[in-house]
């Protein structure tokens, strides 16, 4: 009887495990040059930038390609205005209801109570400028297309990418080869993928052994109760909301669903970037649950840009700690602004890690509490973030598989079985 073979998804899960155990016997070792010099930012390093920056030469061309080839196979305008709005109004809902759901879990959970500041390491927060919900809407649009290539600037690759599609929709036969020539790169694009995702379990064992060698679990334990109650919060979005959507409208099952997606979850929680995450996702999309090319290669690149539900769920808890570390009160008309801030600042986010605490420092500004809140929370953002990226992820995927099914875009028995 043949043996059989271990799935990627195990492998990747046994180098997150090991590199977890790993990185907490290193944080325990002596400084030095063996711990700091060879093994942290030696070996550590080397695995995990190899496979993240593998994945990361891989996302712009594959967003942009992806998207022309998704927008021009739907082919009728009418129908991808509606996947187009059905997909934001997705995104924008479920984002909302996120951070209503992570400001229940504050208000009652206090996460900053009792939390003694002189036990906390306080890192200088490097803020951002605050930047208007007009600006970010007029700078969707690229002045130099290939300057925003070259910059990884999302939403207008996003935004050039969907008009290009439009462009070779209407002209039809005329650029039947350029859309012939899309496909071809697609399935190259996608091929690389597959070469790249070989090394996951070994660039995962390095990614986590580097967080957990640095940061270790002592910083953890004044502010465990913020992180412990970020990821209750996590869990019952994904299960709660996401469970329900895929029920009621997928007419799927939540277990098989989030089985399958498992590998995209374990890259998303060990690079803690959306965009590093896209590859992987779309290939699952596709070829495990069943989602169409032209839906996947729509909604999964435009949701690493402004789907944040994770985020949002941090940024809800971050604020009541925050307003209850520095003894502030936080009033209703506090808590809708944040939700109103953390919606919109959602848009156009860059999916990289670390990119949520550049839009907590805007909701913090909107209601007016201490910037001075996200150095306490920086010593242990990373950890927390590989949490909130997952969730992110998986609410892109969720959204992907809802709309397919609606549109009649996705195969039944494929994303029914056991496979």
């Amino acid at each position: 009887m043949a043996k059989k073979k271990m799935s990627i998804t195990t492998k990747v899960l046994i180098g997150l495990l090991i590199g977890l155990i790993t990185g907490i016997i290193v944080y325990n070792l002596p400084s030095g040059v063996f711990k700091d010099k060879i093994l942290i930012n030696g070996i550590f390093q080397l695995l995990g930038q190899v496979f993240l920056r593998g994945i990361m030469m891989l996302v712009v061309p594959l967003v942009f390609v992806s998207l022309v080839n998704g927008t021009a196979s739907i082919g009728d305008v009418k129908k991808l205005g509606r996947v187009g709005a059905k997909t934001i109004a997705f995104y924008l809902v479920t984002t909302a209801v996120a951070i209503i759901l992570a400001l229940i879990l504050g208000y009652f959970f206090k996460p900053g109570v009792g939390i003694d500041l002189s036990a906390v390491e306080v890192v200088e927060p490097t803020i951002n400028e605050r930047t208007s919900v007009v600006q970010i809407l007029y700078e969707m649009v690229p002045t130099n297309p290939i300057s925003a290539m070259a910059n990884g600037n999302m939403l207008q690759i996003i935004v050039f990418a969907i008009i290009t599609g439009i462009g070779i929709s209407i002209l039809g036969e005329k650029a039947e080869f350029v859309q012939k020539l899309f496909v071809t790169l697609n399935d190259l694009i996608m091929k690389l993928v597959e070469i790249v995702m070989l090394f996951a379990p070994i660039g995962v064992f390095g990614l986590v052994a580097k967080t957990f060698a640095t940061v270790g679990y002592r910083l953890m334990i004044p502010l465990m109760k913020y992180i412990i109650l970020v990821y209750v919060g996590l869990i019952i979005h994904a299960v709660v909301v996401y469970g329900t959507l895929l029920k009621r409208f997928a007419k799927l099952s939540p277990i098989k669903f989030f089985k399958k997606f498992l590998p995209a979850m374990s890259v998303a929680f060990s690079t803690a970037s959306s965009n590093a995450t896209v590859p992987v996702s779309l290939e699952i999309m596709e070829k495990k649950i069943g989602v169409s090319k032209n839906i996947a290669s729509f909604t999964i690149p435009l949701g690493a840009t402004i789907n944040m539900d994770g985020t949002a769920i941090m940024q809800g808890i971050a604020v009541f700690f925050v307003a209850q570390v520095y003894g502030y009160e936080m009033t209703f008309g506090m808590m809708l602004t944040v939700i109103l801030t953390a919606t919109l600042a959602s848009i156009g986010t860059a999916g990289v890690p670390g990119a949520g605490t550049i839009m907590l420092s805007m909701v913090l500004q909107s209601v007016g509490l201490p910037l001075e809140g996200i150095g306490l929370l920086m010593g242990i953002d990373r950890i927390v973030d590989m949490g909130r990226t997952t969730m992110n992820v998986t609410g892109d995927a969720v959204c992907t598989t809802v709309i397919a099914r609606q549109e009649g875009e996705l195969n039944i028995e494929l994303a029914e079985s056991d496979a």
